[in-house]
């Protein structure tokens, strides 16, 4: 766990052993499905989105939130004049649909969570229709129909400036399709990585630290001639039509993994004794460069807080990885044959970069 976030007030080992317990629980209640005819896939227990059947269709489920970029968005207007709030809107989404589609499940319906800490935030008129607008043209671009959500104002729990944005999703494998939950990994296997556009929705509390520390702050300029806070906020990319195309195609694909939350620890997160050795890694975008040469991060806390360029990890059999390559290009993302799955222990080894994350950096498999 990389210290510079540990000291933004993030602890990942803190938060996994939170989330192990709560799948404990939750795998305590996988029988009560039955009782309409309905099952659980347990084996999605720990994946990104929970898989189950009911009439002879594989539906999936998740709830994810966008943490705290939305606090970035309102400093970035306060000292730039800058209204991006339709892009955090578009990165909620993002985040919720990408986590989706890992199962193989495509987007039918997203449900919105705004929470603020006053009613008086939307009164800002222009800041209010820019989120309903990010969200809906979101909601397009991953295929999924907006269905409602809640918008509770919560003083106290909240601050009165800031909104909280979360959201919920319902998804269905393709008929003819399993859930794609990492049973078909094995040795051999290429790891194809799909570049990010920038910080995606992880790394916002050590990006407002940085900003802090700055002289100009969110006004510093990048090597590209733009501001630091502006590119903080450019949108994340959605993955669900890469998905799709590969649903689509013969491509035999084993898994598939949204680098978030844990940066490249994420390429591990199949709870299987197997080694992913990556030889390439994509360009990293230049907000994440500024970003880690300010925390003083050394790579190692680097891959493992931001997706470092990459943004989606695609396994599939061997000789698969151009075709995959070529499927992302129609889709107008970059993507590279990274690397491959080894017999071996469970450990994640970058070697452009000589770091190796072993198995005990994450583990998010619940007990029992």
């Amino acid at each position: 766990m990389s210290d510079a976030y540990r000291s933004a007030g993030v602890d990942y080992r803190t938060l996994d052993a939170g989330k192990r317990s709560a799948l404990t629980e939750a795998l305590a209640t996988s029988g009560l499905l039955g009782a309409v005819g309905a099952r659980a896939l347990d084996s999605s227990r720990g994946e990104p989105a929970f898989v189950f059947e009911a009439a002879e269709r594989l539906l999936a489920f998740v709830v994810e939130g966008l943490g705290t970029k939305s606090i970035i968005a309102r400093q970035v207007e306060e000292q730039l004049g800058l209204s991006l709030f339709g892009n955090v809107a578009y990165d909620t989404v993002a985040a919720i649909v990408n986590d989706l589609c890992c199962v193989g499940a495509l987007p039918l319906v997203v449900n919105a969570y705004f929470a603020t800490g006053s009613s008086d935030w939307y009164e800002h008129r222009g800041r209010h229709e820019g989120l309903l607008a990010g969200w809906r043209e979101a909601c397009v671009d991953a295929g999924a129909t907006w269905g409602g959500g809640e918008s509770p104002s919560l003083p106290g729990l909240v601050e009165a400036q800031d909104i909280e944005l979360a959201g919920s999703a319902v998804g269905m494998v393709p008929e003819g399709r399993g859930a794609i939950l990492g049973a078909g990994l094995a040795a051999d296997d290429e790891i194809v990585l799909v570049a990010s556009s920038g910080l995606h929705a992880n790394g916002s509390s050590l990006a407002r630290q940085v900003a802090e520390r700055l002289d100009r702050g969110y006004a510093t300029q990048l090597p590209s001639g733009r501001a630091f806070g502006e590119v903080l906020l450019d949108r994340s990319v959605i993955y669900v039509g890469l998905v799709r195309a590969l649903l689509a195609s013969r491509i035999d694909v084993h898994y598939l993994s949204h680098i978030t939350g844990h940066g490249l620890l994420k390429l591990m997160r199949p709870r299987r004794e197997l080694t992913y050795r990556v030889r390439w890694l994509p360009e990293v975008p230049e907000v994440l460069e500024f970003l880690t040469e300010e925390a003083a991060m050394a790579p190692a806390g680097a891959y493992q807080t931001f997706n470092m360029g990459c943004g989606f990890a695609v396994y599939c059999a061997a000789g698969a990885g151009e075709e995959v390559v070529r499927v992302a290009a129609a889709q107008g993302l970059t993507a590279g044959v990274a690397g491959a799955v080894e017999e071996g222990p469970r450990c994640v080894v970058l070697e452009p970069i000589d770091v190796v994350f072993g198995s005990g950096d994450m583990d998010l498999a619940p007990r029992g």
